[in-house]
């Protein structure tokens, strides 16, 4: 087999799913836990809440291309995507810590300081997410080996995230002692550690094995009209942002429910750790349900369902 379609060791799979597991210390927070953490601990109305989280999404929708782009030109001897899964490292640990600081300010300084921290977070999230993702399509080019270290990643993503779910109230009670501030703090700089480590193993394990073609250089705003002219790819963005609508509004609107509805705050990490774990049954199906099905007909029947 060539260099790009010779399988890969368990060690690779592994190391590359520690990157999805590092980026949940992030998103699944995020995802569960920041919108309550903005109107009951920093204290923000839920209007400004949204309006915050609106305006960064749009930041992301041009930055997420920008940061693709810049990868996409990037060449070093650890090859082009790898290295910012070391480079994004130190900004990311350290947004998460500020995004979860309360600082000593009136309600128009908090809200400035929440903009400024969470717009920082989500940039340097991204930074080093999208790279990691990107790394998927240069480790091999068989397309069924692909299917499976996708499986292993998200495996990865939803152990973390798991992990996250149920450890988050306890944490923030435990560091916190009654400062819940304090509480947030210190469990964000907890995972940030965490996912600093598990980056530099997925950095280590892996290898860039698919070159680019040698081409012209064209400019990043032709890059994104190619992009915007790719019919499949706007399906393929269409149908991401339903799926992702529907994952966010599950996560964070089950937090409010249990703490406000039924009363049970100590549920939320259970209830999320369930969720979790169905995610990554269907994650680890994946692989043996492309034997049977392509990949075309497994989406349509299983989004139908």
């Amino acid at each position: 087999m060539t260099e790009q379609t010779k399988k890969f060791s368990l060690k690779e799979s592994v190391g590359y799913a520690c990157g999805d597991v590092a980026s949940n210390f992030y998103w699944r927070v995020f995802d569960v836990f920041l919108f309550i953490f903005y109107t009951d601990v920093f204290g923000l109305s839920a209007a400004a809440v949204g309006t915050m989280m609106l305006v960064t999404r749009l930041i992301d929708a041009f930055s997420d291309p920008m940061m693709g782009a810049l990868a996409d030109r990037t060449k070093t001897r650890w090859g082009k995507f790898r290295p910012y899964l070391l480079w994004g490292i130190i900004p990311m640990v350290a947004a998460g810590v500020l995004t979860f600081t309360v600082p000593d300010l009136d309600d128009s300084g908090k809200l400035l300081w929440a903009y400024a921290t969470y717009i920082f977070m989500m940039l340097a999230y991204t930074f080093i997410n999208v790279r990691y993702g990107a790394l998927l399509g240069v480790i091999t080019g068989d397309s069924q080996q692909r299917t499976t270290l996708t499986s292993f990643r998200f495996i990865g993503a939803f152990s973390g995230g798991s992990l996250v779910a149920y450890l988050t109230p306890e944490l923030v009670h435990w560091y916190g002692n009654g400062n819940e501030v304090l509480g947030w703090q210190l469990t964000m700089l907890t995972y940030g550690v965490a996912a600093a480590v598990l980056f530099v193993i997925s950095f280590i394990t892996t290898t860039e094995r698919i070159q680019p073609i040698a081409s012209k250089s064209t400019p990043v705003a032709q890059d994104i009209r190619d992009l915007f002219g790719n019919k499949p790819w706007l399906i393929l963005f269409c149908l991401a942002l339903i799926v992702m609508m529907t994952i966010t509004l599950r996560g964070s609107s089950g937090t409010f429910y249990f703490k406000y509805f039924v009363g049970r705050e100590d549920l939320i990490g259970s209830f999320s750790l369930a969720y979790m774990l169905a995610l990554a049954v269907g994650a680890a199906s994946t692989p043996l349900l492309t034997k049977f099905f392509d990949k075309r007909t497994l989406l349509t029947r299983l989004m139908i369902i």
